[in-house]
């Protein structure tokens, strides 16, 4: 299968400096999920997609297996409690992108991207992946091998920690200085 370029996604729960252990078969996994935009143009990864699944099972359609796994996911999936995640909407295509081996991380620039809050769910990507069918202990499908990334730019982040700056305001105290001990501040 020939690398494909996906079109810009959102990032959500990167693993791309450390590997995570996948519970379903118990190996370190880099990875991502890439969050397309409702008007994102998915035709390139639903021919990659569709070329491994000929690859694997043949160009008969009628011996394909029926039960087989789509990697093009809705992202309303991740709904809980009727609440979408953060960058997540419905009726937009989600899809998870792994690799044992670690991706390459670049800038606009081509430059490494070294410093992993400079890569963080929230901002913008794309990334060059290989299209897969795999047939596994009565798992049939198709999936995404994640091979490098490139980040196209900034955007707000989706969840996890906040700014101290954001959470907080400055505090005026009296006379100007702070108090001398922790007791003072009691009393």
């Amino acid at each position: 299968m020939s690398t494909v370029t996906t079109p810009k996604f959102r990032v959500s729960y990167p693993a791309v400096f450390k590997a995570r252990k996948n519970d379903l078969n118990g190996k370190e996994e880099y990875g991502l999920v890439a969050l397309f935009p409702k008007d994102a143009d998915l035709s390139v990864l639903k021919a990659a997609a569709q070329e491994a699944i000929i690859k694997k099972w043949g160009a008969d359609k009628t011996k394909w297996p029926t039960n087989r796994r789509n990697p093009f996911r809705d992202q309303k999936e991740k709904e809980k409690d009727g609440k979408l995640p953060l960058g997540h909407e419905e009726g937009a295509i989600f899809i998870n992108l792994k690799n044992q081996q670690r991706p390459g991380v670049v800038d606009q620039n081509l430059q490494p991207i070294l410093e992993e809050q400079n890569f963080y769910s929230g901002c913008w990507a794309r990334a060059s992946v290989n299209a897969f069918a795999y047939d596994q202990k009565g798992n049939r499908g198709v999936s995404f091998s994640l091979i490098n990334i490139q980040k196209i730019s900034d955007g707000d982040p989706l969840g996890g920690r906040t700014k101290p700056e954001d959470d907080f305001t400055p505090i005026k105290m009296e006379g100007g200085a702070a108090p001398s001990t922790t007791d003072d501040m009691f009393d």
